[in-house]
């Protein structure tokens, strides 16, 4: 069986359109710098020649996982139940070692980004908090040891 891929439907139409952007513009784009390059003469000692294939590469398997992960998407429901954790939750946690208190938005993994604090399911943080209520002490299996971070809300 093939994995699954939790995504809400925002990030699923997003997967899209990226998908259509590098199938598209981005390819013609790195084709057209390829044929540039290759005027320049020999291919040996060019640079930009190499750069664009490695650009054309790294295109192209970017391509073909967001393929994957597109076509084994899994489109989860908008859920407004704040009563426990769960894909699509925003949770403010409490950090007692730090004395501090963040929010994490949990999301499916192509939908995961850490500078917008949108953390994946499949994340540690992310899987202990799923299926959590307000006022739960979660501990929290990290690389580097595991700590507790207790919820403080859920929206």
């Amino acid at each position: 069986m093939a994995d699954q891929f939790f995504m809400t439907q925002k990030g699923y139409d997003e997967a899209v359109e990226r998908l259509k952007y590098l199938q598209t513009t981005k390819r013609q784009e790195i084709i057209e710098r390829i044929a540039e390059a290759r005027s320049h003469g020999d291919l040996s000692e060019n640079a930009e020649y190499d750069a664009a294939r490695n650009e054309q590469s790294a295109n192209e398997g970017e391509i073909v996982e967001l393929d994957y992960k597109i076509k084994n998407a899994k489109i989860i429901e908008e859920n407004d139940d704040t009563s426990f954790v769960h894909i699509g939750s925003r949770v403010t946690v409490f950090d007692p070692d730090l004395e501090e208190s963040e929010t994490y938005e949990i999301t499916g993994t192509t939908e995961s980004n850490a500078m917008e604090n949108k953390i994946s399911n499949e994340s540690p943080v992310g899987a202990a908090l799923l299926k959590h209520k307000v006022g739960d002490e979660v501990l929290i299996a990290a690389p580097d040891g595991a700590y507790t971070l207790r919820i403080t809300n859920i929206a």
